[in-house]
């Protein structure tokens, strides 16, 4: 008869080994797996800036590119006065394309943007109205929005303005430039982009 044969199982030392090995590879994975995560979640939240930041300037670009020669007399005037009042951080203008749809048929609508404390402003009312605008609720106030500077174009090219006042040329700028500085807790992005103002010859 043959002596029966003995298995060899593993030692302590190789199940340790193997072991270590498990672990280091989960520690690799785990690791991997957070920063692929980490920059997933990056990702979707630049994805989410960039849209926000381009439905903003859809927006404002929609409104003031509809700016109409609208006149009307204040109490203080007989004479009837354009209606567009520009300023280096605030704007007000009459509009034929209203930001947000009114609640009642309107040929016109008073818009104002403006650099408030708290993030851009954004008011609408429908034309004519007694109410004056700046007793209005804003329709829109974008927090992110930490400042907000106007320039405009004059009738000779390249004569941009930090001002406009409508009574000395009795018209509207050529274009406006609006430069949005907008900040997510984090870090502070700059953009600016010109609208021509189709009603300014008018």
């Amino acid at each position: 008869m043959t002596a029966p044969m003995h298995r060899r199982g593993f030692t302590l030392l190789e199940l340790l080994l193997a072991l270590s090995i498990v672990a280091a590879l989960m520690v690799i994975l785990s690791g991997g797996f957070r920063i692929g995560l980490t920059a997933w979640q990056r990702g979707e939240e630049r994805t989410a800036r960039l849209d926000r930041d381009r439905s903003l300037v859809v927006l404002l670009e929609g409104t003031l590119a509809g700016a109409f020669p609208y006149r009307m007399a204040p109490e203080d005037a007989e004479q009837p006065r354009l209606l567009f009042e520009g300023l280096p951080d605030r704007l007000t203008f009459a509009t034929l394309s209203p930001p947000l749809p009114t609640g009642a048929p309107a040929a016109f609508s008073v818009v104002s943007l403006a650099a408030e404390p708290a993030g851009l402003t954004l008011r609408q009312q429908i034309l004519p109205s007694p109410v004056p605008l700046d007793r209005v609720e804003p329709i829109l106030i974008d927090t992110r929005t930490t400042a907000l500077r106007f320039r405009y174009l004059g009738q000779e090219p390249e004569s941009w303005e930090d001002a406009w006042d409508p009574s000395r040329d009795d018209a509207l700028p050529r274009a406006v430039e609006i430069t949005l500085v907008s900040s997510d807790g984090h870090r502070s992005t700059q953009q600016s982009f010109t609208v021509p103002i189709q009603a300014s010859g008018l």
